[in-house]
């Protein structure tokens, strides 16, 4: 046995392979740098979902759809109440997803792709005392997102930008949360109580919660002069560099070159503050000299946590909403991992070992 199952096989998939030796991630045959090139997520949710539901469609079809379904979603805002606004902004949309019906069939995966999607930027407008904002279906989806978000209309590299992220962090493995999709998948307990399972596992921090601790790093570190000490001296303090080392990837994060890639655009229209670019770009410098130094024999470089943080941001998304905005994203390869273990996978029991006492003598 390996504690926290390292190196055991759980499934087969025809859905994302992940390399980490070489850096690399493909999603149904297809390189993330290909993807993301001039991806959508309406074109990657599209790509993932091929063949697993009752009927096909193409990215068009599900723009359409999604528009549609984002719409029908918006009803459930009515529920929100002190209470719920009180919780963090995941835990909100979590309990607002958990109101949607539960199935197998398309119109329950639209919904739930949809749900967060609207869910989240209405939940931080109604936590800042503002109006949420209803969906508008002539817009695709990573574009009425901001606009929910801000009320305005978000510039082309913004669009660009957040469905780079979108289709970046649509699918990657066996993780625990969508581990966690498959295991209640194969119970044929339903795509929502699936996506709910895969949704509470993301938001602990080991998984789903280290990018808002990057910004909090940049904003000690606070100038590119002062990224060497004091890197080195958060290292002294055994603390770990937020945004470096991946428990899979033993060289850069193909993730990574993907959002700092769709930054460039914000940076280049003066829609990203010039300084907080510089600032990350000697801190990431700066964290790869010392843990080469500090740690010859660990692979250690920027994850896909660094240039999230940095470009949500960005975006106006709030860093405690970082982890609702990588499950708006995620989604859709949870509800591909839960339709593909419901279709051809068992019932998933894995043994344990018994450590315990034995039994006295009579």
């Amino acid at each position: 046995m390996k504690n926290g199952l390292e190196d055991a096989v759980a499934a087969e998939t025809q859905l994302s392979d992940v390399d980490g030796e070489a850096g690399r991630l493909i999603i149904r045959g297809v390189s993330l740098d290909h993807l993301v090139a001039d991806g959508t997520y309406e074109g990657v949710a599209a790509l993932l979902l091929d063949g697993l539901m009752e009927r096909s469609f193409d990215e068009a079809e599900l723009r359409g759809w999604l528009a549609k379904a984002r719409t029908k979603v918006f009803v459930h805002i009515e529920a929100t109440d002190d209470a719920l606004l009180a919780l963090p902004p995941v835990d909100a949309m979590r309990a607002l997803i958990a109101r949607l019906p539960d199935g197998e069939d398309l119109d329950i995966a639209l919904g739930l792709m949809a749900a967060p999607a609207v869910f989240l930027p209405a939940v931080l407008r109604l936590q800042r005392g503002q109006e949420p904002i209803a969906p508008d279906a002539a817009l695709p989806q990573a574009a009425d997102i901001l606009r929910m978000l801000t009320g305005k209309l978000p510039s082309k590299e913004q669009v660009s930008a957040l469905d780079t992220y979108l289709v970046t962090i649509s699918d990657h493995g066996l993780n625990a949360s969508t581990f966690a999709s498959r295991v209640i998948a194969s119970t044929q307990a339903g795509l929502t109580s699936s996506v709910l399972a895969a949704l509470s596992a993301l938001k602990g921090p080991l998984h789903g919660g280290a990018p808002g601790p990057v910004l909090d790093m940049l904003d000690a570190v606070g100038t590119a002069e002062n990224a060497g000490r004091w890197l080195g001296d958060a290292l002294d303090r055994g603390e770990r560099l937020m945004g470096f080392g991946h428990r899979i990837y033993r060289v850069r994060d193909p993730r990574a070159d993907a959002l700092k890639g769709a930054l460039k655009p914000l940076l280049a229209s003066g829609q990203v503050d010039s300084a907080r670019g510089a600032l990350a770009e000697a801190v990431e410098a700066a964290a790869l000299a010392i843990l080469k130094a500090r740690k010859p024999d660990r692979p250690l470089d920027v994850n896909v946590e660094f240039y999230t943080a940095l470009l949500l941001e960005a975006l106006g998304f709030p860093r405690q909403a970082f982890t609702g905005v990588f499950a708006i994203g995620r989604t859709v390869g949870w509800l591909a991992h839960a339709r593909e273990q419901a279709l051809d996978g068992r019932l998933i029991r894995p043994r344990s070992v018994y450590i315990g006492p034995s039994p006295a003598a009579a």
